[in-house]
């Protein structure tokens, strides 16, 4: 296991190095530095330019509640229909095996 493990961390090393070299960070591979004294006085900050505004929400209009079509209107439910409904899925619930 502790073999795995470091041959991980190597492989692991490898890769960054071949990463480093091959997107041309050379420099970097070869001497390990990534920021060089000499070149500290020359790095100025860039100013990030101001975010655009950001754009106001739509106004929607008013919307009217959704029409039901005329054919499916909602009929009150009984009890005596909701019996005879309970009867019909006992009934089928009974006669599964």
């Amino acid at each position: 296991m502790l073999e795995i493990g470091i041959f991980c961390v190597i492989l692991l090393a490898v890769g960054y190095w071949a990463t480093m070299f091959i997107m041309g960070r050379r420099d970097d591979v070869i001497h390990g530095k990534f920021v060089h004294a000499e070149d500290e006085g020359e790095f100025a900050p860039v100013a990030m330019p101001a975010p655009p505004p950001f754009p106001k929400r739509p106004v929607k209009a008013a919307q009217r509640p959704a029409a039901q079509p005329a054919g499916t209107e909602a009929k009150p439910v009984n009890s005596a229909a909701l019996q005879s409904l309970l009867a019909a899925i006992q009934q089928d619930l009974k006669s599964r095996p």
